[in-house]
């Protein structure tokens, strides 16, 4: 089993290493649930509420989790909010949620704080699977972006006031006309996984006009010929385009495989005592995400599934095994 330390890698290290097998099918209409995950069956002794606190990206996903969750139970009630990933560990450290998604893996203060009150680490659920992608209009011509040109069109080593035409745009309705970005703000996990991830955590120039929500800044960039921007590929319409990074598509073939470079996992973050197990409401959450239904919404809300053997792994962790 992978452990924390190596959970902190991006995906393109997880997954040469083995951890995303090819698992998962594509058929004609796209990505596929692997069939070896287990469909989800209600038990006895569910009852009460939870609560989940942290990433906006995960903010849809979680919503439409809660939603399978209360066809099953429908007497409990599960609360979502979802300002940044920044906002799960504080929520888990002070008890006032009991399931924290984040977009990116915990840093080492957060860690280091919720060891500071419980003694033990937090338990990472690697939930699904996400192309962190680079968003322009869907007119824009421009065919790929290099590592180094996004760098340098988002971060502070790039030349203020860039124009299309310095990062290749020959289209004489683009080449003169400044670059508009839209990004996140500092709460998000997006924010410090592109941070990390694309700009080598160069600071980024002070013209990105933060946004409080992925949706937002998909929304900007839809509304804004000359923009572009990054959010998580489940937040693509059709009045944007993902660019392809290195001359790599953002596809599920190519964020399983890791050749896509802005690849990452999407977690949920519990508590968990060594050698206890979670109370039955966090089991059986965590138990939808890994079965067909919870997998198949990750697939509807234009994510990508994780395999039986990532589920397995993950269920072991909250005291429940694939299938049971």
């Amino acid at each position: 089993m992978l452990q924390l330390s190596q959970l902190r890698k991006p995906i393109a290290a997880i997954a040469a290493g083995g951890a995303l097998l090819a698992l998962v099918g594509f058929g004609l209409q796209g990505v596929q649930v692997d069939r070896n995950l287990p469909r989800y069956e209600r038990t006895s002794g569910v009852s009460g509420s939870v609560k989940s606190v942290g990433s906006d990206t995960l903010n849809n996903l979680m919503t439409l989790w809660a939603e399978e969750f209360s066809k099953v139970y429908p007497n409990v009630n599960v609360e979502i909010e979802g300002k940044g990933s920044s906002t799960a560990p504080p929520a888990l450290i002070e008890g006032t949620a009991q399931l924290g998604p984040m977009s990116r893996p915990m840093k080492g203060s957060e860690i280091d704080a919720f060891v500071n009150k419980y003694g033990y680490e937090p338990t990472p659920i690697r939930s699904a699977v996400d192309a962190l992608a680079v968003f322009v209009h869907k007119d824009n011509p421009i065919k790929s972006l290099t590592m180094d040109q996004i760098r340098q069109v988002f971060s502070v080593e790039g030349k203020s006031n860039m124009t299309w035409g310095d990062i290749g745009v020959t289209d004489a309705q683009y080449r003169d006309k400044p670059v508009s970005l839209y990004g996140r703000n500092s709460a998000s996990g997006t924010y410090g996984f592109f941070k990390e991830h694309a700009l080598g955590n160069a600071d980024f120039k002070s013209a990105v006009k933060e946004q409080p929500g992925s949706s937002s800044v998909v929304q900007g960039v839809a509304s804004d010929r000359f923009a572009i921007g990054y959010s998580g590929i489940g937040y693509k319409t059709a009045d944007v385009r993902a660019v392809p990074i290195e001359g790599v598509e953002a596809s599920p073939e190519n964020a399983y495989s890791g050749d896509y470079g802005l690849s990452r996992f999407l977690y949920v973050y519990v508590n968990i005592p060594p050698g206890e197990q979670p109370s039955p409401i966090v089991r059986e959450f965590v138990k939808l995400i890994f079965s067909q239904q919870g997998q198949q919404v990750v697939v509807k809300d234009g994510y990508f599934p994780v395999t039986a053997q990532i589920a397995t792994e993950d269920l072991k962790k909250v005291g429940a095994a694939s299938g049971n």
